[in-house]
Parts: structure tokens; sequence; C-alpha cells
């Protein structure tokens, strides 16, 4: 197992009252994938850092994507080559690195009538895909006759099928994945903290160097200092509103797009694999992906301008991808009152005069202010990791020229993540067994088990650990289960209410919100119990969570629930 104690709620007063006597080399503004991604760096090359996010980890785009580690076949149309060969290559690392949450898993990619993709077309394309991201051999496409495709996949409309695909994607839960990173880091010595504002800059006296933060501490509610050599701002859809508590935006900024998702019942949706397919009004491809008993489609590309923490899915975006699985899929007859959940997620992508959102490129770049912050910007949840190296390039390179500092090269390509030390990828699959064998007299199923695992990987027997330790006659093995996942998310990763666990760490809200109803009070009451909650503390959390509840369905209100 590789745990660190250090990662908690439960010693955050004294962490934080160290933060304002210490001198980093490295603050990061921002909790999400590229933030987490930049700590693990800087750290696993020796340099002091800090990490802040002023809401949870991953509370943005990072718990919002279509939670994929794919390569990018899209790009291809656009002529990202070398897009494509990188993200290939990192989809690949990853695998490696975090077996637990990344998953290989097989795409169809039917072709239709006045598609946007031909026969001859997507065969090409799979051929360079599969040849520029290094695809292993019994991943690579294969190409299929109508007949076989229907054989694949009966619910496809056959009266346009011209034939298709299937190559492989790797599925992921984007927000552990985030979360795992940052234990990583912690690891190697990044403090990191959720909840903690940046709302100002401090700068060297007699100049313009920025050389330190003002914080909030949104759980303590005090307001505090950090003091750095380095600044990188890696605050997604937020950059450019942290750029100008710097200085007044020039030259590039952000365009923000919204990706819309909804979650329905699986038998609603009975998918025997992942499909990528055509939507039939705008020349675009979205996803259908069964995860347990749900399936989830997206996503949408529009232009956002709203409020940025909370984007939300509003009846035309449902409408349009309940449209266009009606389309392709014309038998299950979807409708909104089939959604459980949705989810918005903001691309945080470089504006260029004159494209569509869906036009726009997903690369990554690097700004610099006047006053020496570096901002990233762009990018894909797939290349992180190469992000966050090009990110701390240009970080060791400044500490070069300011003290002489040796430049170290990246070394995150050898480490293994939290939670996925396993001698090959192969052995997540024997892990489980082993587990449910040793655990089925207790009362927990190889499902539960499994599912344990695809969350905390080479961690889980810690979770289980906290069920045996339970003294709680009448429970259920079931509610035993979930009280110590969350036991082991409050000790290990930072968790501080509801949402954390129930969003974040677990994905329950998105993917099993019919059953949170149930066991909403009896998480509250444990939760009550490890944080030492007030009674006014404890209405509050759940008032927090209830919001998150009715708010990914809260666009039937303008609807009606039935239409």
């Amino acid at each position: 197992m590789d745990l660190t104690r250090n990662f908690t709620i439960l010693n955050r007063p004294q962490t934080i009252a160290g933060i304002e006597n210490t001198t980093y080399d490295l603050i990061i503004i921002g909790g999400g994938i590229t933030g987490a991604g930049i700590a693990l760096d800087a750290a696993s090359r020796g340099l002091k850092t800090l990490l802040l996010e002023m809401q949870d980890f991953a509370a943005g785009t990072s718990s919002r994507s279509t939670k994929l580690i794919h390569g990018g076949l899209r790009y291809l149309k656009q002529l990202e080559v070398g897009l494509v060969r990188e993200v290939g290559q990192e989809r690949a690392l990853l695998y490696s690195k975090a077996p637990h949450i990344v998953h290989p898993k097989k795409m169809l990619l039917p072709i239709i009538e006045n598609g946007s993709l031909g026969v001859n077309a997507t065969s090409f394309g799979l051929y360079m895909y599969d040849w520029l991201a290094g695809v292993e051999k019994d991943e690579r496409r294969s190409m299929h006759t109508k007949a076989e495709l229907l054989q694949m996949e009966p619910l496809l409309r056959d009266d346009l099928l011209l034939g298709g695909g299937l190559y492989y994607e790797y599925q992921t839960d984007d927000a552990r994945l985030t979360i795992e990173v940052l234990k990583t880091a912690n690891k190697f010595g990044a403090t990191c903290f959720n909840y903690t504002e940046v709302t100002g800059f401090h700068y060297q006296t007699g100049s313009n160097k920025i050389a330190g933060v003002k914080v909030f501490d949104h759980i303590g509610k005090a307001a505090f200092s950090a003091y750095a050599k380095q600044v990188v701002n890696a605050a997604g859809p937020w950059v450019d509103i942290v750029r100008t508590k710097d200085e007044h935006v020039k030259g590039k900024r952000l365009h923000l797009t919204k990706g819309v998702h909804v979650v329905v019942p699986y038998e609603r949706l009975p998918l025997q694999q992942a499909t990528y397919f055509d939507t039939p009004t705008d020349n675009r491809m979205i996803f259908a992906i069964p995860r347990g008993n749900t399936t989830y489609i997206g996503t949408t590309d529009t232009t956002y301008t709203g409020n940025i923490a909370n984007p939300q899915a509003d009846a035309e975006d449902v409408e349009y991808i309940l449209s266009a699985v009606n389309f392709m899929f014309p038998s299950v007859n979807l409708t909104i009152a089939d959604v459980l959940s949705t989810w918005t997620g903001l691309r945080p992508l470089i504006h260029e005069d004159g494209k569509a959102p869906s036009a726009l490129s997903r690369k990554d770049e690097i700004f610099y202010s006047h006053n020496g912050l570096i901002s990233i910007a762009g990018g894909k949840l797939t290349g992180f990791r190469k992000m966050a190296e090009r990110t701390v390039d240009a970080v060791m390179k400044e500490l070069y020229k300011t003290e002489g500092r040796d430049i170290k090269n990246c070394i995150t390509d050898s480490i293994t993540l939290s939670g996925g030390h396993f001698i090959y990828p192969e052995d997540v699959e024997t892990f489980i067994q082993e587990l449910a064998a040793q655990y089925e007299a207790q009362g927990i199923t190889v499902q539960q088990i499994e599912d344990l695992v695809y969350k905390y990987g080479s961690n889980t027997p810690q979770v289980l650990q906290f069920f045996e330790e339970q003294k709680k006659p009448g429970k259920k093995p079931k509610e035993k289960l979930l009280l110590a996942e969350l036991r082991y998310c409050v000790q290990y990763e930072m968790v501080s209410n509801l949402s954390d666990f129930l969003i974040r760490r677990t994905g329950r809200l998105y993917f099993e919100r019919p059953s949170i109803e149930k066991v909403m009070h009896l998480l509250l009451d444990e939760l009550e119990k490890l944080l030492g909650l007030t009674k006014q503390q404890k209405l509050k959390c759940y008032s927090d969570f209830e919001k998150e509840y009715r708010f990914v369905v809260q666009f039937k209100e303008t609807v009606g629930a039935g239409s």
C-alpha cells in the first residue's frame, strides 16, 4: 500500500500554520489535473512545492470530462498529428502507471451515409491513429461490414449504416486520477490544500516581481500569505481571472467551451460496447459509454460565457444529446424523463479568431507576465504529464537564471501513481479475484470489490481494514463498506464534506444518484464523528450537498420531467 497520512483534513490547521514561515520554490494555483501534474513533477525534481485550490481538488473541468484517456482520433481530422502522437504515447504510459483507474475499452465507430467519415477515410484514419499512438498489436483497429457491425451492436440503425470500425480507447475516472496524482505529489513532499483561494499577489519590495500570494482559507475562515520564488497559474477555466489579479490580460486569452454529458440507466441504452457516432445536425461526433448500471453520453461543444464555478446543462443541451442517441439508436427512444444526472465541463482553450468552438486546438500554451507569473492553459486530460513537464521546465529555467539552480530533468515517466502498484496492468484483475475470495464470507460481492479496486487500486486493503474494524451491529455489509470508504477518504484523501466524497472521490452523484437519498444521513452521521462537526456545520454540509443533488437534474425544471 502507498498511503500518505498528512494528505488529510485532520491535521489541516497545523499544516496551514507553518506555511507563512516557509519560502517555497514554487506555488501552484489550481488543483485540477494540470496543477496536480505540475505538483508531482516539481516535487519529484526536488522543488519545495505548495499547491492551492480554491474549491475541492478536481472540482472544475477535471471531474467533468468525458472520462477518457484517449489518443484523440478527432484531432486527425484537424491534422494535429503531433498532438495525436503525444497523447497516444501518454495514454500507454498512464495505463502502466495507474492501471486501476485507466482501462482499455473497445470503441465502436459506425459509418453512415452522409456522415462525417467515409469507409476509406475511417480505415486510413484508424490505421494512422494506431501508428501514431503506438497502439499494441492486440488493440489495433479492425474494419467491419454492416452485417458484422449490427451483430456487434443490434441497436444501431440499419437503414443508413455502411459498416464501421472497432478500436480501443481508455476509460478513466478523471477526478480520481487527479486525486491519485496529488497523493503521489504529497508523497514526494508537495504540500497541497483544497478550499484555499488565492485572492492576490505579493511583490518584491522595489520591483514588480511576484514574491508570493494572498490566500483565504474557506474552511478555517482566515486569511494568510504564502511566499515562493516562482508562481504558476494552472487554474483551468479561471486562468484569465488569476492573470487579471496580476496585470491586465493582453494578447492571447481563453475561449471557454461547454461540454455537457447525460447519464441514463443502462437498461435504457444497453450498448454492447462504447460507441463514437455522428450527430444528425452539425457534423460532430459524440460518445455513448456504458459504466456500471448506467450509460453516459456526451459531449456538446459550444462557447460559454456564464458562471465558471457552476456551469449547468440546459434543456437544449440535453435534447441535442438525446436526439443524437435516438437518431443512431432509434429503438431506444430516450426522453428527458430517462436522465438520471448530468455534468458540464468547461474546456479552457486558447482563443483563435474566426474558429468555431469545436475547431479550436486542444494544444496547451504557456504565458509569461511582466511580473513573473507563469500561466498554463489549453491541453487535454490525457496530456497532463507532458503539460506539467513543459511547465516545470520553464520554472527550472527561471530558477537557474535567478539563483543558478541546477536544472533537473523530468522523471514522472518512471513514477507509479498512488494505488497503481501492480507489476503488470493485468494483475489488477487477479487482485480483484483474490480480495473477492478473501471477503466473500463477510458478505462483500465480487462487484463491490471490483468497484473498490477500480477506485483505490493497491490501497484497497486499507479500506477493507476499516470495514473489518467497524463495530456496528445491525449494519449491512454494503453500509459498512460505504462507511469504510468515507473514513478512508477523510483520512487519506482530504475529504471534508459530502460533496467531496459523493462527487469527486466516488462519482456516486452522477452514476448512483437514485441510491444516495437512502444513505445520506448515514454518511452525515459518520462524517460528524470523523470530523467533530458541530450541529450547524452538519446542517450546512447537508444543505450544500442537497443543492448539488438537485443541480445535476435542474434542467428538468424548465421543461417538465415527463417531456
